[in-house]
C-alpha cells in the first residue's frame, strides 16, 4: 500500500508517548512517565491531518486522559490492542492512515495502514513490519521524531531557524 495525502494519524500511548512503564503502589497505578516536545510536535503536525491516541490500558485511562486530553487538548480512545486494525478500517480510508505503535501486537495494524512508525525501543516484529523507526525510543521524543519525519516527507520542510507558527496557549506553556 502507497500513501499519497495521509489525511489521519493514529499514536499508541503507552511505550509510544510514553515509556510504557507502569508505576504501582498499594493502591493501584498511580503515575505513567510522558516525555518532552511530543505535544510540541504534534501541533505542527495537527494542521495537516486528523490526530488520535489509542490506549489499550482501561485501568491507566484517567493517567492517559489527563495528559492528552485535558493537558493536549487531544482526542483519546479506549481500544483494545487486538482490535485496533479493525477499529481503524471501521473509521478511516485505511489508505491514508498512519500509525505508530510499539507493541506485540501493532505488526498486525502495520500491514493494514498505508504507513506504519515505530519507535527504537518497540517489539522487533513490529520494527519489521514499520516503514519508518525512530532513533528515539518511547516516551523520549519518539513521536516528536516521528512528526519532523512526518512533516518532511508528505508535507513541507521544517525550518529550524523560523520559529513555527502555532498558537502559543496550546503548546509549550507550563502552568498556566
Amino acid at each position: 500500500m502507497t500513501i499519497c495525502n495521509p489525511t489521519v494519524l493514529v499514536l499508541d500511548v503507552d511505550g509510544v508517548l510514553s515509556d510504557g512503564k507502569f508505576y504501582y503502589s498499594a493502591d493501584g497505578k498511580v503515575l505513567k512517565v510522558f516525555g518532552p516536545d511530543d505535544h510540541d510536535a504534534l501541533k505542527l503536525l495537527e494542521p495537516h491531518m486528523e490526530i488520535v491516541f489509542v490506549t489499550g490500558d482501561k485501568r491507566g485511562f484517567p493517567i492517559s486522559e489527563a495528559r492528552i486530553v485535558t493537558d493536549m487538548g487531544m482526542r483519546l480512545e479506549l481500544v483494545s490492542t487486538t482490535k485496533r486494525a479493525e477499529w481503524i478500517a471501521e473509521r478511516w480510508d485505511l489508505n491514508r492512515v498512519m500509525y505508530m505503535g510499539d507493541g506485540i501486537f501493532d505488526h498486525y495494524v502495520f500491514k493494514k495502514v498505508a504507513y506504519a512508525i515505530a519507535p527504537a525501543n518497540a517489539d522487533p516484529l513490529a520494527k519489521q513490519h514499520a516503514h519508518f523507526i525512530t532513533e528515539r525510543s518511547g516516551g523520549d521524543r519518539a513521536v516528536a521524531e516521528a512528526c519532523r519525519h512526518i512533516l518532511e516527507r508528505f508535507f513541507e520542510q521544517c525550518d529550524p531557524v523560523e520559529s513555527p507558527q502555532i498558537d502559543p496557549r496550546s503548546s509549550g506553556v507550563w502552568g498556566q
